[in-house]
Formats: C-alpha cells, structure tokens, sequence
C-alpha cells in the first residue's frame, strides 16, 4: 500500500485547489496509508493555516478515519486521541496522539510542562 504526505489529506479535506483534489482522490483510490505524524501535521495545518476550528478539526479526523480507502496508523491510537480531543479541544490534537500512542506503547505517565495536558488520564506535569 502507498502512503501520503501531510499535503494530499489537505487537499482532501480543503478541496482549495480542485486539481490537486481530484489528484489526490485519484492517487488514494487504491489506498492509502497514513501516519500519525501526517494526521498530526494535518490537524496543525488545518488550525493554523487554514484557521479551522477545533470541531472542525475533529470531523476533518474524523472523515480521515472513515475514508474507505485511507489506513490510519494504529487508527484505534487514533480514535482514542481524537476522542480525548473532543472532551479538552484546548489541547491540541497532536498532544491528544500523543499520549494516546505512548498509552497503548506502555509507556505512562507522559511527562509535560503543559498545565492542560497534564490534566488528561496518563499524563503527568512537570514542574
């Protein structure tokens, strides 16, 4: 299976350039996989760039996750982040996978310096 860049699921989920988009169906129509690297990239993007909101974030997610032909790393890693998301959308997308995929790795408490995601189950401030 191929994989995609952090661009082709923008151009996905923007639709701000309509040949890109029809390449980018085209190139996923036979699958495609997606690292939780790309979909962290893409959440950014889509806040930072694109402005969306937080709950526009999370339906970009999770169309991503429910596309018949797109694979998402470790999807149920996902599906956790995006679901820790939607309860604390201050956090951050990409913060959310995080601990997420440290979770199902074994690997808690996740240290940070950040007040809110030390809030999250699994993480632990710093201080």
């Amino acid at each position: 299976m191929r994989s995609v860049d952090t661009n082709v699921l923008v151009r996905l989920v923007t639709r701000d350039d309509e040949d890109q988009h029809a390449a980018a169906v085209a190139f996923v129509s036979s699958g495609a996989w997606v690292s939780h690297l790309v979909l962290a990239e893409t959440s950014w993007v889509l806040r930072s760039v694109y402005e969306r909101s937080s709950r526009q974030v999370a339906q970009a997610i999770e169309r991503l996750l429910d596309h018949e032909h797109i694979v998402i790393q470790d999807a149920d890693v996902a599906r956790a982040a995006l679901d820790a998301f939607r309860r604390r959308p201050g956090i951050g997308f990409s913060d959310c996978l995080i601990l997420e995929a440290a979770r199902k790795s074994g690997h808690l408490p996740l240290g940070t310096f950040d007040r809110d995601l030390s809030g999250l189950d699994g993480a632990e401030r710093i201080e």
